[in-house]
């Protein structure tokens, strides 16, 4: 039972990360213009990069 548990907490705590991601980047996205659309989504893309130790 133990085994599970440990497997799955990876699971939940990354779930609750890309929840928090997709509504941090809804919230920065809602009523703004193309050009600082595109600045925020190219900043969630390095933030991505830099936490998955890609430059």
């Amino acid at each position: 039972m133990e085994i599970i548990v440990l497997a799955m907490v990876p699971v939940a705590v990354m779930t609750v990360v890309a929840v928090a991601a997709v509504t941090i980047a809804a919230v920065a996205l809602k009523g703004t213009s193309a050009p600082h659309r595109a600045g925020i989504l190219h900043a969630a893309a390095e933030l991505v990069r830099a936490v998955r130790g890609r430059k």
